[in-house]
């Protein structure tokens, strides 16, 4: 069922406000990566912990862009100087705020136009931003696993995981 111009806004809305809830606990994951870990995989099949942080973030800005611009395009290669955690993180929060506000900005028409992802489906733009959250969720869920095996702590995430309170 289509979403009107107002239901769309309105429900873009709320997404988003989620979606930003959502970062902070990205970030307490991907700075959980310990030092000299970044190429972890618990499996050859599997993304290195590093490859797998900017994987997060590059496709969150990736999924906003394309409803922004109304059209997806490639995807961008993690740049050479990402090489630690820290680096994931800074240039998450020097390239996804923009995109997030540029979205927040569209209108209700932008916002429920219909958007083909490369010939797979053609959804309405506000429901690419929930497949947003769901595909940044999974992945950080992956990292999350991988956090232990590295020998680090698995910081909250809804609530108190098995190292630390909900807090910490």
């Amino acid at each position: 069922m289509p979403f009107s111009h107002d239901e769309a806004k309105l429900i873009a809305g709320y997404t988003l406000a989620n979606y930003e809830r959502e970062r902070n606990t990205t970030k307490s994951v991907i700075a959980a990566i310990p030092a000299g870990q970044e190429e972890y995989k618990p499996h050859g099949n599997c993304m290195g912990a590093l490859k797998l942080a900017f994987h997060i973030v590059a496709s969150e800005r990736f999924f906003l862009n394309g409803v922004a611009n109304g059209k997806f395009g490639p995807g961008g290669e993690m740049p050479e100087s990402i090489k630690t955690p820290a680096d994931v993180i800074a240039w998450y929060d020097a390239n996804v705020p923009p995109a997030i506000d540029e979205v927040k900005s569209l209108s209700g028409e932008s916002i429920s136009q219909t958007i083909d992802f490369f010939g797979m489906m053609q959804a309405q733009a506000i429901f690419y931003l929930t497949l947003m959250t769901n595909h940044s969720v999974h992945h950080r869920g992956q990292l999350a696993a991988y956090l232990r095996p590295m020998g680090a702590k698995v910081p909250s995430i809804y609530g108190p995981s098995g190292d630390v309170g909900v807090n910490g």
